[in-house]
């Protein structure tokens, strides 16, 4: 199963040998591979990349704590570059209003006074404008979606089981985050999903499209222990007739492309920003993401894009300009957007989102 081109196939083999000691360093929330920047201009020189929260000047940091210029017997070069801090979903909300919003959906169709959710987000550093947040029906990829609990998310697509194929196939779900659909693992198998999210207006029952249907769970670090996550994922099920695997504003996917290259320009549809466009700037990228209640949870082999998602875009399907499936949204921060690896969703959910 390979995710990477050729062409990165040895500078991986590198990053796996010095990635620990790059990642124990002050600021440094990520490593993966991509090309040497100079200012503005990508130099296209291949490089091991170190993604910092916070870019200080050399003269503040010891000269222990200073990421060398080069790493191991070949002395492949190396970059640093400036992400911010990466969240699941985007920046929490401290909004008192949000907090203030109470549902009264349960798993067995017996309503329940509950108190809201602590995994609402906000927008953050901006206003934005362009959100697809109206019930639609059948839902299409890029509307509002979310576990009852949870404000707000994005439909990634809709699926089906990957055995047996082919098939006549009795089961369709939605494919989106388990921090959407599966509230980081606090949701039970069955719960609600609703269309639009309860952020938006969603309420239950008349607002519920899918049930819970499992999840990938996500692993957090602990003081002794950063376990390693490939995807943050869930599926819930729904009617066919309420499903739609169309991509808003991008098409239908025509087949998936699991090994994309630094440069490929990438695109999405997401609740938040709508149609956006990001290029990839390292690949096979470990990375730390923040979630609710101060939890960090450690992504290995993600693909990291220039920011092309916001608070509300977790969980979009994000193509190549050919339509070809790369992976979802999962996180994001100022500077940057955090992709699952396609293939990675696919097997560990045991689902299809193409035949081919």
């Amino acid at each position: 199963m390979q995710t990477l081109p050729n062409a990165s196939l040895e500078l991986a083999s590198i990053q796996q040998r010095e990635e620990t000691a790059l990642l124990n360093l002050p600021n440094v929330v990520g490593v993966g591979i991509g090309t040497k920047q100079k200012g503005e201009a990508d130099t296209g020189t291949p490089c091991i990349t170190a993604l910092v929260s916070t870019k200080w000047p050399k003269s503040l940091l010891a000269s222990t704590d200073l990421i060398p210029h080069c790493v191991g017997e070949k002395k492949t070069p190396t970059d640093v570059v400036e992400v911010g801090e990466f969240f699941a979903g985007g920046s929490y909300s401290n909004d008192a209003r949000e907090k203030s919003v109470h549902d009264s959906p349960i798993a067995n169709d017996n309503p329940s006074l509950l108190s809201p959710s602590e995994s609402g987000y906000n927008l953050g550093d901006q206003q934005v404008t362009t959100t697809l947040t109206r019930r639609v029906r059948p839902a299409q990829s890029g509307f509002s979606c979310a576990h009852y609990r949870v404000t707000k998310g994005t439909i990634g697509t809709c699926c089906y089981d990957a055995r047996p194929f082919p098939s006549m196939h009795e089961k369709y779900y939605i494919l989106g985050n388990n921090h959407v659909l599966a509230d980081s693992n606090k949701a039970k198998i069955g719960d609600p999903i609703l269309q639009p999210g309860r952020g938006d207006g969603g309420v239950y029952p008349q607002d519920m499209i899918a049930r819970l249907t499992r999840y990938v769970p996500i692993q957090f670090s602990t003081d002794s222990s950063q376990p390693s996550n490939y995807v943050d994922a869930a599926i819930a099920e729904g009617k066919l007739q309420d499903l739609d695997r169309e991509i808003y504003w991008g098409g239908h996917v025509k087949r998936l492309f699991t090994a994309p290259s630094v440069g490929d320009i990438l695109q999405k549809c997401g609740r938040t920003t709508g149609f956006t466009t990001g290029k990839i700037t390292t690949i096979n990228t470990t990375v730390d993401i923040n979630y609710p209640k101060g939890k960090i949870a450690r992504f290995v082999e993600q693909i990291l894009t220039t920011r092309m998602s916001m608070s509300g875009d977790s969980g979009s399907l994000v193509v190549n300009a050919d339509e070809h499936a790369v992976g979802l949204i999962c996180g994001s921060s100022t500077a940057a957007s955090v992709i699952n690896n396609i293939l990675y969703v696919q097997l560990l959910l045991q689902i299809k989102v193409h035949e081919q």
